[in-house]
């Protein structure tokens, strides 16, 4: 732990929160927007998916370089430049004047967007260890929470008072603003002397090292899978709340704030458990949650004659809060596992997580979107992969202790 481990979590939380934010706030603020930029730019829904879907293969190919460019020149500098970036691409995104332009300033938002979330996980564990890393992951969930419930609340009202360029010249002053804090308030939490090397070479050998550990995928897949289950109905979520809801711009909260409430009370629990319940006891606990959820919200979708508020909603809540528990002790176990490559760990889940939610989002939801039913059943069998992938890391993980136990 470096010295700025003794600095507050109170302090670095709001921070990482807001980092974390303008990610997703970024996507969830434009789905009330889709129908008038459609008509505007003459678009396609199948065009209108793709600026979800480029931004988050942008984000995914770019967040395996995030990572070790922090474990090479510093978390600060990589953070600043990243948040620079997506302030100016969200500027081109705002004067775009045809569907092309908008796709590639999309494209240039998840090229830059990744750079608060990946790299300030990593300044989690540069700094705090154990119980009191596990609560501060927790509570940077819960504010990381807020952007997805408040962004397409915010975006309907934009559409009901202004044109739609004006959401991403709000996304550009909160980058610019955000920018500021962290020029001010940021520490650099990796020192010189713990700095490694940047080269495609060096790159290449610690990827390889990461990989190598059988159980890096199944830990990443652990939290992914529980994660887009909920990500189905978020990238969905224009079909979802004007088409099966039946509700309008400004009724988006019907879905995410459930959603999202539910994560931030799983992350508030995350972080109380700290300490009181093992790593692998609130995972389980997590996880019974999720799959309780999913069978929930398939009853619900085929009971009811019609999908409706608040009973096709509610499930999700409930499931968020399994997330909410589960995920931020996935995530340090992984960061664990690989105490010298923190950043690139948490680019390669980074990665591999956004490579998921983008095939979701261009390829599944618009097959599923259509149905209440296709989607709760989706989003459980999503969950169940999720569930057999944590229970073969702990297969995983018990060989490897037995094994080093021989050994000694």
């Amino acid at each position: 732990m470096t010295p700025v481990g003794a600095r507050s979590s109170r302090r670095l939380a709001p921070l990482l929160g807001a980092l974390a934010m303008f990610g997703p706030f970024s996507i969830d603020t434009m789905f009330p927007a889709f129908p008038a930029i459609a008509a505007q730019l003459q678009a396609s829904p199948l065009a209108m998916q793709q600026t979800l879907s480029v931004y988050m293969v942008a984000y995914a190919m770019m967040s395996l370089l995030h990572g070790p460019l922090s474990d090479s020149l510093g978390r600060r500098n990589v953070i600043l430049g990243g948040v620079a970036v997506f302030a100016m691409a969200s500027m081109g995104c705002a004067m775009s004047n045809s569907i092309g332009e908008l796709l590639i300033y999309r494209a240039i938002q998840g090229i830059s967007a990744g750079s608060g979330m990946i790299v300030g996980r990593a300044i989690i564990r540069d700094c705090f260890e154990g119980a009191a890393a596990q609560r501060l992951m927790s509570t940077v969930s819960m504010i990381f929470g807020v952007a997805p419930a408040i962004a397409p609340i915010v975006g309907g009202w934009v559409i009901a008072y202004a044109r739609w360029p004006m959401i991403f010249w709000l996304l550009a002053a909160f980058a610019g603003v955000l920018w500021v804090a962290c020029a001010f308030m940021l520490p650099e939490t990796h020192p010189q002397e713990r700095r490694l090397p940047l080269s495609p070479r060096s790159m290449g050998r610690s990827y390889l090292h990461i990989l190598s550990d059988r159980a890096f995928f199944p830990l990443v897949c652990a939290g992914t899978f529980g994660f887009n289950a909920l990500f189905v109905y978020i990238s969905s979520a224009p079909a979802f709340v004007l088409g099966l809801l039946e509700l309008n711009e400004q009724q988006f909260a019907w879905l995410f704030i459930p959603a999202i409430g539910g994560l931030m009370f799983g992350s508030f629990l995350s972080g109380r458990t700290a300490g009181r319940l093992s790593a692998d006891a609130t995972v389980r606990l997590g996880y019974s949650i999720m799959l309780g959820a999913s069978a929930i919200n398939i009853g619900a979708a085929w009971l009811l004659p019609r999908p409706m508020v608040p009973w096709s909603v509610l499930p999700l809540g409930l499931h968020s809060m399994g997330i909410g528990l589960a995920f931020p002790t996935l995530t340090l176990q992984l960061l664990d596992r690989f105490p010298t490559h923190r950043g690139g760990v948490s680019s390669l889940q980074a990665f591999c997580s956004l490579m998921i939610s983008a095939t979701l989002a261009g390829v599944v939801s618009p097959m599923v979107s259509d149905s209440a039913l296709k989607l709760s059943v989706t989003a459980a069998a999503i969950t169940t992969c999720g569930f057999v992938a944590w229970r073969g890391f702990r297969v995983i993980e018990r060989r490897q202790r037995a094994l080093a136990a021989t050994e000694h």
